[in-house]
């Protein structure tokens, strides 16, 4: 895990005590609330309904037991005792008082932990694969390149304001759990015909009201021109994209209006421009790489006989295996899915508690480092199959071992009206409802994997473009209904979502979702998966049932 050097710490630091005074000159009356404006959003700090949200950064989701704990502190001593997880591997604190924001700040930059471009029209964290440097079907581990990255995108002067906020992913898998399709740029570590790893390059993908699938700008780009193609990627966004429009601002309807051949055109004008004098050299990337060196894995771990006992004698504790962890790239090892979406729970949300013991749990049985994923999750990397079993207990003692992952109850969810200025209808409610109608366990693992996304405005939080299910929370009238779509994905066979019918009344959500999923159980064929059937037989079987009294 990259550990800050003088100059990181310098820069959050120094960061911290310049927000300080703007904070105090803002709150003695001494700066209006349009500058002040500017300037909180820079640090990650919204007015949302009922007080101040903190958006800190969790650099393309990776976290240590330390600064889990120091999260937990934060959420007693700042906050109402939780935080939330969200889709971009960020964390969020929801009741923040605005004069103690500073010293929130200054006790994150103490565990090398900041909220700087969390918010604003800036380049903003980096995301990646949660199971980057483990899985199976990496080519290469994308967490050095997503940090080479961060360091050049934190305060880059020249990009300080773009004409919209900027988002990028990486990915080194042959599976994309990284949504790269639906960035503003996208990169993927491939291997060309003679067996060398570079980038494949997307740009103008993004959800949001406008979903648009990214393009392929550049099929190989060789590590070293990295940062300068990105760099002229930029510089013409920045140049041309929209400012008299924030609806048209994405570089997303820069592509679509430019067209890509002229977009990329421009790209490579720019690049040639550049491109020598930007280089980056194997030494800086070596060095990065170094940081995340793997773990002093134990090579007798896939000796152990008592994970196999474990399963044979405990239903449940199998049940947990088979759906929340991953296969690892090293024999006797897997990665271990923490479920932020127990029954009771809102999405994505944990409390100081179920921190502290999840630090404790991470030090003792993952190496002190854990992620955080896409969809509200939390996972450790590198657990021995020996440790599994104390691990689920632990966990399961804590309402953190649903066995859910990847099925209906795995939802991705904004908060909605509880929290958001923005937003037009409730989404945390709804997805209590829906879980306490889908409560039985058998059920769910017999639907298999299906994905919901429910965002409560249009601004798609929650990704609802993109999901297997989206719900889509829509004001009529000042009352609140809701849009659904079916066959989205965010993976490799990227697709938007196709819209089902007229929005439905807040009362008839949950019971439209169990009427999609008895038509899929009833007209599936063996064990065939959601989205294969909804691509198979189109939105038509759905259709008819969903409103088949309306």
């Amino acid at each position: 895990m990259y550990q800050y050097n003088d100059l990181d710490q310098a820069l959050v630091e120094e960061r911290v005590a310049q927000f300080r005074r703007q904070t105090e000159q803002f709150l003695a009356g001494e700066m209006p609330e349009d500058h002040f404006r500017a300037l909180r959003l820079r640090n990650g700090l919204y007015i949302q309904t009922h007080a101040p949200m903190l958006r800190v950064a969790g650099p393309y989701g990776l976290l240590n037991a330390q600064q889990l704990r120091k999260l937990a502190h934060i959420a007693r001593h700042y906050d109402k005792s939780y935080c939330h997880f969200t889709t971009r591997q960020n964390i969020q604190f929801n009741w923040p008082k605005l004069e103690q924001v500073p010293d929130i700040l200054a006790e994150l930059a103490t565990v090398q932990m900041h909220a700087i471009q969390t918010s604003g029209n800036c380049m903003r964290n980096t995301t990646s694969d949660h199971l980057a440097g483990v899985c199976v079907d990496e080519i290469e581990d994308p967490r050095p390149y997503c940090e080479i990255i961060r360091q050049w995108t934190t305060l880059h002067p020249e990009f300080d304001y773009l004409p919209r906020k900027f988002k990028m992913a990486v990915s080194g898998a042959l599976h994309d759990r990284a949504a790269t399709q639906f960035h503003d740029i996208g990169l993927h570590l491939v291997k060309n015909a003679d067996g060398v790893v570079g980038f494949k390059v997307l740009v103008g993908g993004g959800l949001g009201r406008t979903p648009v699938i990214g393009q392929v700008i550049k099929p190989f780009l060789e590590k070293k021109h990295l940062l300068s193609y990105l760099e002229a990627i930029l510089r013409i966004y920045n140049l041309f994209g929209r400012r008299d429009n924030k609806y048209k601002a994405r570089i997303k309807i820069l592509v679509r209006e430019t067209g890509l051949a002229e977009f990329s055109a421009m790209v490579e004008q720019e690049w040639l421009l550049i491109r020598d004098h930007n280089e980056l050299a194997a030494e800086r990337i070596n060095k990065v790489i170094a940081q995340f060196a793997p773990p002093a894995y134990e090579a007798d771990a896939k000796l152990d006989t008592s994970f196999a006992q474990h399963q044979q004698s405990n239903a449940a504790f199998a049940s947990w295996v088979q759906h929340n962890t991953a296969d690892h790239k090293i024999a006797g090892y897997r990665a271990a899915y923490i479920s932020l979406k127990a029954p009771d729970s809102p999405p994505g949300d944990i409390t100081d508690v179920q921190l502290d013991v999840v630090a404790d749990l991470t030090e003792q049985y993952s190496f002190g480092e854990i992620r955080a994923t896409h969809r509200q999750n939390l996972i450790l990397a590198d657990v021995k199959q020996a440790d599994l079993y104390p691990l689920w207990q632990a966990l399961a003692a804590q309402q953190l071992a649903t066995p859910n992952i990847g099925t209906v109850t795995d939802m991705i969810c904004c908060p909605g009206l509880d929290f958001c200025s923005l937003a037009n209808a409730g989404s945390i409610g709804i997805a209590k409802e829906i879980n306490e109608a889908l409560d039985d366990i058998d059920y769910l693992h017999d639907i298999g994997e299906l994905k919901i996304n429910m965002s409560g405005c249009m601004n798609g939080c929650a990704h609802q473009s993109v999901g297997h299910i989206g719900i889509l929370g829509v004001d009529k009238k000042g009352t609140e209904w809701y849009q659904l779509t079916l066959g989205g994905s965010s993976e490799n066979e990227a697709a938007i979502g196709e819209r089902l019918g007229p929005a439905v009344a807040k009362d008839q959500v949950t019971q439209a979702i169990l009427t999609i999923l008895d038509v899929y159980l009833k007209q599936r064929l063996e064990d065939e998966p959601f989205l294969d059937m909804v691509n198979r037989v189109g939105i038509t079987p759905f259709k008819e049932h969903v409103y088949a009294n309306h």
